[in-house]
């Protein structure tokens, strides 16, 4: 969903991000915010949850700045 602002919702965390989505993998055609993107990407490598979470925790979030 989009608001007004350019403002979106991440269908599969429910979390707002701005920016360009990501197309989630499990269908190819949902809309998901940029990290959900990269998980799905990560899992698809093989890489354990832990792994994956340590990965997402050193990506800059630059909506936060």
């Amino acid at each position: 969903m989009e608001t007004r602002d350019n403002t979106k919702t991440c269908p599969k965390c429910g979390k707002t991000y701005n920016g360009r989505p990501a197309i989630s993998r499990a269908d190819n055609e949902t809309a998901i915010c940029p990290l959900c993107g990269t998980r799905e990407a990560l899992e698809a490598m093989g890489l354990g949850t832990d792994e994956i979470e340590k990965i997402v925790a050193a990506i800059p979030c630059f909506d936060d700045m």
